[in-house]
């Protein structure tokens, strides 16, 4: 990571900037390094909370929205797809946001601008509104999205490597609990107050949103050793670890937010249930796949992300068959199971290819003949230019999902039919996995996030690529 220039250090005269961070040293980090670590993990968890509930808003709200509403299935999974391709999009800028105005000043600003979608929500959340400025509102709620890419970039930036799988689980699982909360808090607001009062739903929100806000700009830092690294970034661009660890996260996360927004309507036109009861179930497995987030990166930590990456897809491809047949044979109770198990596997892997993607630049840099903090820097360098865009690519896997929900009801009245494609996928995530990262690792090489190679192999072994077991 190149090293601040004499313009930015003016930056130190205004806001919380730290000039000096070497979270590999295990000396800073125990002396003071984790403290300060662990403060802005905590208050960087909170605004990417809010920021993923305002992101799914609309998978709550369109149980709100009645036959009075005039949008039947099909326009509803098209609302839901719009915030979803926008938080992806924005994901991008939001990464490079990091460097150029601070990882605290930008979690000020990001939490700010949930204020935007929420007033905007509040203004037109009744009958008789348009389609298309239904559209326009869900557009603006995709900054929520975006929130995501800037809080991970910011506290990879705050951990040492061997730190990093649990981190970047707790704080990627910690803001996606944002998705159940909000179903949850939608859930209570159906149930005491009706389903047409989607206002006060937002009316909690708001000062929340103002809370984190605050609470980040008091408590967070700026660490005035991130720089945007353009070169870092056309390098990660280049790289085909990017590509393929993006179509990878499409699997995960991409199939964890798009199942969040899908759900609750799959539950309305499928299984004819009424808002009530769609919200009383559509909580429960984004909770489940958030909460098992941070396991997903303990367990890379220990036995290697792309193991847990491979166990993960097959494990979904199993859940994804179990969903098939309950669909066709329209048992809801075996189709909540295998929907529900679903969402788990999600969020095992979203941390497990989270920690991954560091691993993999840090391999890379052994490869390259690089050493000590030499490969550290190298492996932090590239991880945090790569990591806003696979991120981004990885959340249009829920645009993928939303629309082929849209189509599979348009045409036959069910799910079944993008079902059948999400198995097919799931399929071809192992082959990936296996393939690039697993193939050939012989038995007894280093576990617990290593390179997977093995000193002192005989001759007649075959060679492993420095990213093998990452």
């Amino acid at each position: 990571m190149t090293g601040p220039a004499p313009a930015a250090r003016a930056r130190t005269a205004s806001g919380r900037w730290i000039e000096e961070w070497d979270p590999e040293d295990e000396r800073f980090w125990a002396e003071k390094g984790e403290r300060i670590a662990r403060r802005n993990l905590a208050f960087s968890i909170l605004s990417e909370h809010i920021g993923f509930s305002i992101w799914t808003l609309w998978s709550v709200l369109v149980l709100f929205m009645g036959p009075e509403y005039g949008i039947d299935a099909a326009g509803k999974f098209f609302l839901v797809s719009v915030a979803t391709l926008v938080g992806a999009i924005a994901r991008v800028p939001y990464t490079f946001a990091v460097a150029r105005f601070g990882g605290r000043n930008w979690t000020v600003v990001s939490a700010a601008l949930l204020l935007l979608p929420t007033a905007a929500a509040w203004v037109v959340m009744e009958p008789g509104t348009s389609y298309t400025t239904f559209l326009l509102v869900a557009v603006l709620t995709g900054v929520g999205g975006g929130n995501f890419a800037s809080s991970m970039t910011n506290i990879n930036s705050f951990f040492p490597l061997r730190k990093k799988g649990w981190a970047l689980g707790l704080n990627a699982g910690g803001g996606n609990i944002g998705v159940p909360v909000i179903q949850l808090a939608g859930l209570l607001v159906i149930a005491t107050a009706g389903d047409g009062s989607p206002r006060v739903l937002l009316a909690v929100y708001a000062p929340l949103i103002v809370v984190a806000a605050v609470l980040a700009w008091r408590y967070m830092d700026n660490l005035l050793t991130v720089t945007n690294d353009t070169g870092a970034a056309v390098e990660s661009v280049r790289d085909g670890h990017t590509w393929i660890m993006s179509f990878l996260y499409i699997g995960t996360f991409g199939s964890f937010i798009g199942y969040s927004f899908a759900f609750g309507l799959v539950l309305q036109n499928q299984f004819d249930r009424t808002p009530l009861q769609a919200a009383s179930i559509t909580f429960l497995g984004p909770l489940l796949g958030s909460l098992i987030r941070p396991v997903g990166g303990a367990l890379a930590d220990r036995y290697g992300g792309a193991r847990i990456t491979l166990y993960t897809f097959l494990g979904m491809a199993a859940a994804t068959g179990v969903v098939i047949l309950a669909s066709q044979r329209a048992s809801l109770p075996v189709f909540l199971v295998g929907f529900i198990a679903l969402f788990v596997l999600t969020g095992l892997g979203n941390g497990s290819t989270y920690k991954m993607i560091p691993g993999i630049y840090h391999a890379k840099a052994q490869a390259l003949g690089l050493r000590g903090e030499e490969a550290a820097a190298y492996g932090r360098r590239l991880s945090g230019a790569a990591i806003g865009l696979i991120g981004a690519v990885g959340a249009l896997g829920g645009l993928g999902i939303n629309l082929a929900f849209r189509q599979s009801f348009l045409t036959s009245g069910t799910g079944t039919a993008a079902f059948v494609t999400f198995l097919a996928f799931y399929v071809l995530c192992c082959l990936v996995t296996w393939a690039v990262y697993l193939r050939g690792i012989r038995t007894g090489t280093g576990s617990g996030g290593g390179t997977g190679e093995t000193s002192g192999a005989s001759a007649g072994q075959r060679q492993q690529p420095a990213y093998a077991g990452v």
